[in-house]
C-alpha cells in the first residue's frame, strides 16, 4: 500500500513538473516577434487564443524526423521532454493520469517520442508524406502557401436590407418580401455562415451582399470599408455559385490557368501567371487529377469534391478580399465537405473575409464557423458568434430535449418544428388559453407562432446592440477606405489578349464537339449518297445541268441549315458561363463574342472541305480547280452568313425551344424563296427571297458552273455574282451586330 502511494505521488510530480516545462515551451512558441512588450506574462486567456496554425506548426516541429536543425531549443526540449516521459513500467503505475493531467493544461496529447496531433483535430489533419510537407516556418521547410500573400482588408457591414419580388399576372402585380431587415456584418480573418431552411433567403442575401443584385426592389445599407459598392470590388471579389459552371472538355490545369491568364494582374507575366495557377492545384490537393478533364453529364470527369475546389480555386486564384460561396458543400460526403470548409477556415485566416451559406452541416462544420446568421422565411432569427448561438436560444427557452447536433436544433427552428425542443413559457401560456387557431392536437404552438416569437425575442435581445455597433467607424485610414470606393475596372489582361485567350480556350473546348464520329458519319455519309444518286453527272445537255442544279440547290440548303440550328445552342448554352464570368469582369464582351464566332470557323469549315472533296467528283462538276475552289468558297461564305443567323436568334431569344421553333420556320422560308421551287414570286412578297442566303448561294453556284453555258439555267444570268458576295457578306456582319447587340442588352439587363 505504502509503495503504491510513493509510485501515484511520484507520477503526480513528474506530472507537474512535465506541465510546468510545456507550458514554458508553448508561451516561447506562441510569442511574437512583433509584440511591443515581449516580456508581458502569458495568462490563461492568452494560451486559451492560440490559433490553429501555431498549434499545428507546434505539431510538426515536434515530430520526430521534420525538423531541419534550425531551432536547437526545441530540440532540447523535445529530447528533454522524451527523457523524462521514458520511465520504468512501475514508475508508470498511473501514466494515464499523467496523459489526462498534460492534456487538460494545454489541450494537447503525448506520446513516447514528442507531440502528437490533438484529438479534435485528427479529422483535419492531413498524413504526412515526404513529397506532400506541411507548412513549417519555424524549420523553414516549405515557402508560404499563395493565400498568405497579403490583400486588401475589406470589413462588409449590412443594416436592415429588404429585397422584394414583383410577380405580375394577368390583370394585377404582388409584391413578396424576400428578406426582411437582415443586420449582420462580418470582419477579415472570419468565416460567416447563413444558415436556414430551403427558401429562407440564403442565396438572395449572398447574391445581395456579392453586388449580383443592384435593383431598385433592394432596400437598406450595404458597405464595405464603409463605402458602398463600386465597380472596382469586381476584382476584389471571389464569388462560388452553388453550380459547378465549368467547362467539361478542359482539364483541371487548363480551367485554372485560363482563369489565371484573364483575372490576375496585367504587372504579372505569363509564367508568373501560370505558376500561380500550380500553386493552387498543390494548394487544394488537386495535382493527382491536374490533368483529368472537367467532365459533365454526358462526359466522365473529376469529382464532385473535386469539381468544387476547382470552383473555389478560380476564385481564390486572384487573391480576394471577399469570398463568397453558395452552399459549397452541398452533394458532398461529409470527409469531403470538411475538407472543404477546413480550406475556407485556412483562406479566412490568411486575412481574406469569408461569407458562405450552408444548408444543414455536420456538427464538426458548424463548429469552425466563427459567426452565423440564421434565417426563417427571409427574416433574421440570429445573428452573432457561432458557438454562442445555444447558449442564446437556451436564454430565450429553446433548448435541446436530447443530444443533438447544433446545425439540426437550429433549423428545426427555423421551420417551427419543436418536436423534441422545449417550448417557452410564453408560448406554452397560449396554448393553455386554448385560441383555436394556435391550439394544436398536442398542445403545441403551430410554426407560425414560434416564428414570430423567434422574430420578436431577436428584435428586442439583438438586433439594436447589432445595429449600434455597426454605427461605430471602422479604424482604418482613409487611403484604404477611397480604395473600396474607387469606380475604375481592373482588366487582367489587355483587349487583344483576352481575345487570343478566349480564342485558344475555345478551340480546346469545342473541338470534341466538332470532331465526334457522328458529327463526321453524318456528313460524310450523306456526302456519299449525293455522290452515288447524281454519279458523273451529264453537264453538257440540258437535262443533266437541271439534274446538276437541284444538287446544287440541295448544297445550299444543307449547308444553310446545318449552321443554324449548330449556332443556335451557342450562346443559350453558354449563358450560365458568360454571366459568371462577366459578373466577375474576366473579359470585355466585345472580345468574348469576337473570339467565340470566330474560334468556330476554323472547325465549321473543315467539314465541309471534306463534303465537298466527296460530292464535287463524284458527281462529276467541272474538273477545274477555278471552279472547285469558287464552290468551296462560296460554301464558305454561306456557312459563315448561316450561322450569324442562328447566333443572332440564339442571343435574342435565350431560350432553346423558343430559338428553335424560329429558327425552324425562317430556315423553311429562304429554301422555300431560294429559287428553285419558285421562279416567279409575286411583288408584295419578293424581298423574302432577297434576305435568304440560300437564295444568294445557289445563284453563285449556278454562275460558277455554267459561266459561259447558254442558256442560261433555270433563267439566273451568269455574271460575275458581285451582288450575291455582297448580300453574303453584309447578312456575315448584319445578323452578327444583331447578335453582339442582344448580348449586351441581356448583360445590361442583368446588371453586369
Amino acid at each position: 500500500m505504502e509503495k503504491s502511494m510513493n509510485s501515484t505521488t511520484l507520477a503526480r510530480t513528474k506530472s507537474e513538473q512535465l506541465v510546468i516545462e510545456t507550458q514554458a515551451a508553448a508561451t516561447q512558441t506562441s510569442k511574437s516577434p512583433t509584440m511591443q512588450n515581449e516580456d508581458a506574462p502569458i495568462t490563461s486567456e492568452s494560451m486559451g487564443t492560440l490559433s490553429r496554425k501555431s498549434s499545428q506548426r507546434m505539431v510538426v516541429g515536434a515530430s520526430p524526423g521534420r525538423s531541419s536543425g534550425g531551432n536547437k531549443n526545441n530540440t532540447h526540449i523535445r529530447k528533454a521532454r522524451s527523457a523524462q516521459v521514458k520511465m520504468d513500467v512501475e514508475e508508470l503505475s498511473n501514466g494515464a493520469a499523467l496523459s489526462r493531467a498534460s492534456s487538460a493544461s494545454l489541450g494537447l496529447s503525448f506520446s513516447f517520442t514528442g507531440f502528437t496531433v490533438p484529438p479534435d483535430e485528427i479529422t483535419d489533419s492531413k498524413p504526412f508524406s515526404d513529397d506532400d510537407i506541411p507548412e513549417d516556418i519555424e524549420a523553414g521547410t516549405c515557402k508560404p502557401k499563395f493565400q498568405t500573400e497579403p490583400t486588401l482588408p475589406i470589413y462588409l457591414k449590412f443594416s436592415d436590407v429588404t429585397y422584394k419580388v414583383i410577380t405580375k399576372g394577368m390583370t394585377t402585380s404582388e409584391e413578396r418580401d424576400i428578406l426582411n431587415g437582415i443586420t449582420g456584418a462580418v470582419s477579415p480573418g472570419e468565416v460567416l455562415a447563413l444558415m436556414g431552411p430551403s427558401g429562407s433567403g440564403k442565396t438572395t442575401l449572398l447574391n445581395l451582399l456579392g453586388g449580383r443584385l443592384i435593383q431598385s426592389t433592394v432596400g437598406g445599407s450595404v458597405t464595405y470599408n464603409d463605402q458602398p459598392y463600386s465597380k472596382f470590388l469586381k476584382s476584389k471579389i471571389g464569388f462560388v455559385t452553388q453550380d459547378d459552371v465549368l467547362f467539361p472538355h478542359l482539364t483541371v490545369k487548363e480551367t485554372l490557368t485560363y482563369t489565371a491568364r484573364l483575372r490576375l494582374s496585367k504587372a504579372l507575366s505569363r509564367q508568373q501567371k501560370e505558376k500561380r495557377a500550380i500553386d493552387v492545384i498543390y494548394e487544394l490537393g488537386l495535382e493527382r487529377c491536374q490533368d483529368t478533364m472537367i467532365g459533365g453529364s454526358f462526359v466522365r470527369g473529376v469529382s464532385g469534391g473535386e469539381r468544387k475546389r476547382v470552383c473555389i480555386g478560380n476564385e481564390i486564384i486572384i487573391n480576394p478580399s471577399l469570398l463568397f460561396l453558395d452552399e459549397p458543400t452541398s452533394g458532398l460526403d461529409s470527409t469531403t465537405a470538411l475538407r472543404t470548409v477546413q480550406t475556407l477556415q485556412n483562406i479566412a485566416e490568411a486575412g481574406k473575409t469569408v461569407i458562405t451559406t450552408i444548408h444543414q452541416p455536420s456538427s464538426r462544420l458548424f463548429h469552425k464557423f466563427d459567426k452565423l446568421i440564421l434565417l426563417g422565411k427571409g427574416s433574421s432569427l440570429y445573428f452573432g458568434r457561432a458557438s454562442e448561438a445555444m447558449a442564446y436560444f437556451s436564454s430565450i427557452g429553446c433548448s435541446p430535449l436530447i443530444a443533438m447536433n447544433p446545425a439540426e436544433f437550429l433549423l428545426d427552428l427555423a421551420n417551427g418544428n419543436i418536436n423534441d425542443i422545449s417550448v417557452p413559457s410564453e408560448l406554452e401560456d397560449k396554448v393553455q388559453v386554448g385560441n383555436s387557431e394556435t391550439e394544436t392536437r398536442n398542445e403545441k404552438p403551430p410554426p407560425a407562432v414560434i416564428h414570430e416569437y423567434l422574430v420578436e425575442a431577436y428584435e428586442s435581445r439583438v438586433a439594436e446592440n447589432e445595429k449600434k455597433k455597426l454605427m461605430t467607424p471602422l479604424p482604418l485610414d482613409d487611403e484604404i477606405k477611397l480604395k473600396v470606393f474607387s469606380s475604375k475596372r481592373e482588366w487582367g489582361a489587355s483587349w487583344w489578349q483576352q481575345y487570343c485567350i478566349l480564342f485558344c480556350r475555345g478551340i480546346k473546348e469545342r473541338r470534341h464537339d466538332y470532331f465526334s464520329w457522328l458529327r463526321i458519319t453524318q456528313v460524310l455519309s450523306t456526302a456519299i449518297i449525293l455522290g452515288l444518286l447524281w454519279w458523273q453527272s451529264d453537264s453538257k445537255s440540258t437535262r443533266g445541268r437541271q439534274d446538276q442544279a437541284g444538287l446544287l440547290f440541295f448544297i445550299a440548303v444543307f449547308w444553310g441549315f446545318f449552321p443554324v440550328f449548330t449556332a443556335i445552342f451557342t450562346f443559350p448554352q453558354e449563358r450560365a458561363m458568360l454571366s459568371k464570368e462577366r459578373a466577375a469582369d474576366m473579359y470585355r464582351l466585345s472580345a468574348y463574342f469576337l473570339a467565340r464566332t470566330t474560334s468556330d470557323l476554323p472547325l465549321d469549315l473543315i467539314l465541309p472541305v471534306l463534303f465537298l472533296l466527296v460530292v464535287y467528283f463524284m458527281a462529276g462538276l467541272r474538273l477545274s480547280a477555278g471552279p472547285f475552289f469558287l464552290s468551296m468558297l462560296t460554301v464558305f461564305l454561306c456557312i459563315i452568313a448561316a450561322q450569324g443567323l442562328g447566333l443572332a436568334i440564339g442571343a435574342t431569344l435565350m431560350d432553346l425551344k423558343r430559338a428553335t421553333t424560329l429558327a425552324s420556320v425562317t430556315v423553311m422560308t429562304f429554301m422555300l424563296a431560294g429559287g428553285y421551287f419558285v421562279k416567279k414570286v409575286p411583288v408584295f412578297i419578293s424581298w423574302i427571297r432577297y434576305m435568304s442566303f440560300n437564295y444568294h448561294t445557289y445563284k453563285l453556284l449556278l454562275k460558277v458552273q455554267y459561266q459561259d453555258i447558254t442558256p442560261p439555267v433555270n433563267g439566273i444570268k451568269t455574271d460575275d455574282g458581285l451582288w450575291e458576295v455582297g448580300a453574303l457578306v453584309a447578312m456575315i456582319f448584319g445578323y452578327r451586330v444583331l447578335a453582339y447587340l442582344s448580348l449586351r442588352g441581356m448583360q445590361l439587363h442583368r446588371g453586369a
